[in-house]
C-alpha cells in the first residue's frame, strides 16, 4: 500500500459508497471529497461482491462495472486511493458501531502525516441513502454520532437529480442506469454514466456462423454478471489492449438457427481476419438499432445484416466498410 505524505495541514477525505458503475452521482461525491480535503488525500472506499450477494442473493443486480475498472473510473474522478472492502457475511453482521471501527482501525491505516504518524480520518463524504451495519441501520445521521465519538466529520450530499424530457427530475442512481439498459435506451444509461455502456469478458468460441455468413462475430463470455440490453442489434465501439473498432452488435438467442443459449457477438467493421480467442476484450454500446428478428430465409438475413453494418457505421460517425 501507498504513504501519502502531507506537506502542511490539509485533510484526509474519505468517500464511501458501493460506486457500481461510477455514474455522474458518484463521480459528484468523490469531487465533493477532493474540495473538502484542501489538498489532502481522499480514498475512496468501495465493496466487492455487491452487499446484496451477501444480504439478498436471489436479487443480485447486474454489473455496470467490473472491480477493475471501477478502480480506474474512481481514480480518474478524483480519488487518490482505492480501498476495496470484501463484503462478507461477517461484515453484513457487524453493528455500525462495529463497521466504522472496522473501517477506521484496519482499512485506512496507511496514511501519514509528514512526522510519519498515522494520519486519521478527518471527514467522511457520503450520500444520504448510504446504508451500513447489520440491517442497514446506520444512516447518516448515525455516521455524524459515531463520528463525533471518534474525532472526524461528515458530509452527506444530497442524490443529484436531472430534469429528463418525459420523465421529470430524475434521480441519478445504479438502479436508473440498469432500468435504462434493460429497456434498451442505451443514450440514456450514457447521460447518466457519462459515458457508453462497456461489458468486459473474454472472447469464447461459438456456433462460427457468422464466418459463413461474411460477418465473423467475436462471442463474449457473460460470466462476469454485466447488464445486457434487450435482445438485438446495437452500434458498439469493440476494445481490445492495442485496438478500438466500430461495431454491429446482436444480442440474443439467435432464433433465425433455433438457438437457445443468449449471446453477444460483436462484428468489428471492416475486419474478417481477427483471432481475438481467449482476449479480455471490452464492449461498449451505444445505441440500438433493431430488435431480434427471423427473416424469410438466410439471404434475407445477410441482406439485413449489411444494413446493420451500415447504420452501425453511421450511429458511430465511422469509415464506411466500403471505403
Amino acid at each position: 500500500m501507498s504513504v501519502y505524505v502531507w506537506k502542511g495541514s490539509p485533510v484526509h477525505v474519505v468517500v464511501i459508497g458501493v460506486f457500481d458503475g461510477v455514474h455522474r452521482g458518484h463521480q459528484a461525491l468523490v469531487q465533493r471529497a477532493v474540495a473538502r480535503s484542501e489538498g489532502g488525500v481522499v480514498t475512496a472506499v468501495t465493496f466487492d461482491p455487491h452487499p446484496a450477494a451477501i444480504l439478498r442473493p436471489e436479487s443480485t443486480p447486474a454489473a455496470l462495472s467490473g472491480v477493475p475498472r471501477r478502480v480506474r473510473l474512481l481514480e480518474a474522478a478524483g480519488a487518490d486511493q482505492v480501498r476495496v472492502v470484501g463484503f462478507n457475511e461477517e461484515l453484513s453482521q457487524m453493528t455500525p458501531e462495529e463497521f466504522v471501527d472496522h473501517l477506521l482501525g484496519d482499512l485506512l491505516i496507511d496514511v501519514a502525516d509528514d512526522a510519519g504518524q498515522t494520519r486519521p480520518v478527518d471527514l467522511i463524504v457520503t450520500g444520504e441513502n448510504f446504508r451500513f451495519g447489520k440491517g442497514a441501520t446506520g444512516n447518516a445521521k448515525v455516521l455524524a454520532e459515531l463520528g463525533r465519538d471518534r474525532g472526524f466529520g461528515v458530509d452527506v450530499v444530497p442524490l443529484v437529480t436531472e430534469e429528463v424530457p418525459g420523465e421529470g427530475a430524475t434521480t441519478w442512481s445504479s438502479s436508473y442506469v440498469r432500468g435504462r439498459i434493460a429497456a434498451g435506451d442505451l443514450p440514456g444509461a450514457a447521460r447518466v454514466l457519462g459515458r457508453p455502456h462497456r461489458i468486459e469478458g473474454i472472447v469464447v468460441h461459438g456456433a462460427h456462423r457468422g464466418r459463413d455468413l461474411g460477418y465473423p462475430t467475436a462471442n463474449i463470455d457473460l460470466s462476469l454478471g454485466y447488464a445486457i440490453p434487450p435482445d438485438g442489434v446495437y452500434a458498439g465501439w469493440f476494445h481490445t489492449d492495442t485496438h478500438t473498432w466500430a461495431a454491429a452488435v446482436s444480442v440474443g438467442t439467435n432464433p433465425q438457427f433455433a438457438g437457445t443459449v443468449r449471446t453477444v457477438e460483436a462484428f468489428c467493421i471492416g475486419q474478417t481476419d481477427l483471432d481475438l480467442y481467449g482476449q479480455l476484450v471490452s464492449l461498449d454500446f451505444v445505441a440500438r438499432i433493431r430488435s431480434q428478428q427471423v427473416f424469410a430465409d438466410v439471404a434475407a438475413l445477410i441482406e439485413q445484416m449489411a444494413h446493420d453494418v451500415r447504420q452501425a457505421t453511421i450511429i458511430l460517425g465511422a469509415p464506411s466498410p466500403d471505403a
